[in-house]
């Protein structure tokens, strides 16, 4: 009896969850979605929303430029991150401390405080309307949880391991794949996931930052589908698919990382 008390809350607690999902792509499917349409159940399945979002709509535009952003702010922050970690974890340099409280100082500034003054610097350093200027302010906002985090499993690796593996005649890059990368595998993938999500889904600065519509991300790309007196709920969910989808692909190649980090740590500790 407990068990199945246990089961239905579990149940309840998915169907919750995953309605909102379900309404999503069973709208985006459905070919009578903006004839006021509300159905849980499409009469007309179609991918008629997806061939316009993807064709008309542009959206295939902003997919990638949002793959590029997001996988730029992936990859740069992890190695900057980890490199950091590093530094704080195992160095005793003036200023250490100062440098670990001014990374939690700038996770408590609100973004909507940074926007004028980072707009103005880009302007500045001519990077507005780039990708490139935009992966350069995720990467300086997701940086300080990464260097955080990353500093918490860098610290709990033994000093041991280190030091057995230059006795045995390895250098210190060898050491840092051999042994300290596998041991902090799991951080680093918790990490990447943060970043990535933080770019993917970001709104304000992509719209601050953006004039050209041939430079927008998905997030921004969205309002488009938006009019003043309608809306075409059908692109709107077909587009919020496909936004969804990379995000998912991504946790579940993550996921997978994730649990052999754990466990290839385990063996090489």
């Amino acid at each position: 009896m407990r068990a199945a008390g246990k089961g239905l809350g579990v149940a309840g607690v998915l169907g919750f969850t995953l309605f909102p999902v379900y309404l999503m792509v069973v709208t985006a499917l459905n070919g009578e979605a903006n004839a006021g349409s509300r159905t849980l159940w499409p009469a007309d399945w179609t991918l008629k929303n997806f061939a316009y979002v993807v064709g008309e709509g542009g959206f295939g535009r902003y997919l990638s430029n949002s793959l590029l952003v997001a996988l730029g702010t992936v990859l740069a922050g992890a190695l900057l991150a980890l490199l950091a970690a590093v530094a704080v974890s195992r160095f005793r340099f003036r200023f250490r401390t100062s440098v670990l409280v001014m990374v939690l100082i700038i996770q408590m500034v609100p973004v909507e405080a940074l926007v004028i003054p980072l707009f103005i610097q880009a302007r500045t350093l001519q990077m507005l309307d780039t990708l490139v200027g935009l992966a350069v302010v995720y990467l300086a906002f997701s940086l300080p949880f990464a260097i955080w985090t990353l500093r918490g499993f860098v610290a709990a690796v033994p000093v041991e391991l280190e030091e057995a593996a230059y006795l045995d005649g390895a250098s210190w890059g060898r050491m840092f794949r051999s042994v300290l990368l596998p041991l902090v595998a799991p951080g680093l993938v918790a990490t990447s996931v943060f970043s990535f999500i933080v770019a993917w889904n970001e709104f304000i600065f992509a719209l601050t930052f953006m004039s050209d519509d041939q430079n927008y991300t998905v997030a921004v790309g969205l309002r488009r589908f938006f009019g003043q007196h309608a809306t075409d709920w059908g692109a709107v969910m077909a587009a919020s698919t496909l936004i969804t989808i990379p995000v998912m692909v991504f946790f579940v190649l993550a996921q997978k990382r994730l649990t052999d980090g754990l466990v290839a740590g385990a063996v090489k500790g």
